[in-house]
């Protein structure tokens, strides 16, 4: 069997086109697919070359899911974990639950809709610190 990984995952937001520019300011990514999807509904494919998230609408973000359900986080590797948290911080989101222990340093933040990010640094950096 050949290696696997995820190419994307799909996700429901309640205004893909905000999402999208959110997601490429943080990360560098850029808008693969745009168009209409299924019930009417609009999705952005937003990514790299070899992977996205799809953030799809198909009109109102039902809401009551409640951390975990359906989906307890997504995960970002990054090079950079102070530039990127940044960035966070700069589009006025609020950092936590900082770590460093192995396999690497990371953070988490929520979005506008709530949907949750686990950012993650594999590289070896003399600076690392811990205030989880």
């Amino acid at each position: 069997m050949s290696a696997l990984r995820i190419e994307h995952v799909n996700i429901t937001v309640s205004d893909p086109e905000r999402t999208s520019r959110l997601l490429e300011s943080l990360f560098g990514w850029e808008v693969r697919w745009s168009g209409i999807a299924q019930n009417g509904g609009r999705t952005i494919h937003v990514g790299s070359g070899d992977h996205y998230v799809a953030l799809y609408n198909g009109g109102s973000v039902a809401g009551g899911f409640g951390k975990g359900r359906p989906l307890n986080h997504i995960g970002i590797e990054v090079d950079d974990l102070e530039e990127t948290e940044a960035r966070v911080l700069a589009a006025g989101l609020r950092t936590f639950s900082h770590g460093n222990y192995e396999p690497g340093r990371r953070f988490y933040f929520f979005d506008l809709d709530e949907i949750e990010y686990e950012i993650v640094c594999y590289a070896a950096e003399t600076d690392r610190r811990s205030d989880s």
